[in-house]
């Protein structure tokens, strides 16, 4: 079983995950797991460039994790960033910093890409007594990757919404006023417009949630005393008490959510935003399941993710 790392750049954090990989049983095991909230993305959706201090940030994390790789022995990296750098124009600067730290350079991937790694680490965890298609849904800090498929992508369409864009582009009230909750509002609806052209959202038959967004409104529906990785995998959620949960995140001020004792301080700020993108997500979708004759009236919250599929990827690659 090779030992890799993958380590997934995106705009509000930077994720490692060093695991042993068993391609022919499919199994992944965990050898270090690792989040630290360095907003890479700051400003981008308004300036199309990286912040020197987001980049220090970001470069200062890449060298911590790659420490950990060397204290682990690992034997393949594969480092991917997503929406914050296919924005930004300095994106070179940060590419030629991570090489002289990692070894490795970060591919920049497509929200194609992104869609695909995210659908494979989801299902690699997910129950099999649950039916397809399903409908993954990675909720990250600059995009959303939606994508439906059974054994794998069928449909696939990556949207730029997500919980630091939307943040940064309407919500600037604590907490927001209705003017900005409606004009983010309209503006993922918009995007889930334009997804439909790619992804027949009503064809899905289970609606899987990723990433921390998604997760720690799971946190908050179950009212946990602490963030739980073995508590939030695999909880399936009403859309209608998901959607509370969004609601009363959305409505929260500052000191509120910070006072939550499962919420990241890195999530604080931009939480609100995330609710309100992944509420639109599951309100549409069980409105175009229904609109088909079906009904899904329930989301699944899942802990693996685009990291676990960056893993085996880099695994495979091995």
């Amino acid at each position: 079983m090779p030992r890799v790392a993958a380590i997934d750049c995106g705009t509000n954090s930077i994720r490692l995950l060093i695991a042993d990989v068993d391609l022919d049983s499919g199994a992944l095991t965990d050898v270090v797991r690792r989040m630290l909230v360095v907003r890479l993305g700051q400003g981008v959706d308004r300036t199309g460039e990286f912040a020197p201090e987001a980049l220090e940030r970001t470069l200062a994390a890449t060298a911590e994790y790659a420490e950990q790789c060397r204290e682990h022995g690992v034997e393949s990296i594969r480092f991917v960033a997503t929406s914050a750098t296919r924005d930004a124009r300095n994106r070179d600067e940060f590419i030629e910093g991570v090489r002289e730290r990692l070894g490795v350079a970060p591919e920049v991937i497509t929200g194609a890409e992104e869609a695909q790694l995210s659908f494979r680490g989801a299902l690699s965890a997910l129950d099999a007594s649950r039916p397809g298609p399903y409908l993954v849904v990675d909720l990250g800090g600059g995009s959303t990757e939606l994508v439906l498929g059974d054994l794998a992508p069928e449909a696939v369409h990556s949207m730029d919404v997500g919980c630091v864009r939307m943040t940064e582009r309407h919500l600037h009230a604590d907490p927001p006023a209705v003017a900005q909750v409606a004009a983010a509002q309209a503006d993922v609806r918009a995007a889930l417009d334009a997804a439909m052209v790619d992804v027949p959202l009503g064809g899905a038959r289970t609606l899987v949630g990723l990433a921390g967004t998604i997760t720690t409104v799971t946190a908050h529906a179950l009212d946990l005393d602490e963030y739980s990785r073995e508590a939030i995998n695999g909880t399936e959620l009403s859309i209608d008490v998901a959607a509370r949960s969004c609601e009363e995140l959305l409505a929260a001020n500052h000191d509120g959510r910070t006072a939550m004792p499962f919420m990241h301080p890195g999530r604080v700020d931009v939480i609100g935003a995330g609710a309100l993108v992944w509420r639109e997500v599951m309100l549409r979708v069980r409105d175009e399941v229904a609109s088909q004759g079906g009904a899904l009236d329930t989301a699944v919250t899942s802990e693996h993710d685009i990291l676990d599929g960056i893993a085996f990827s880099a695994a495979e690659r091995h």
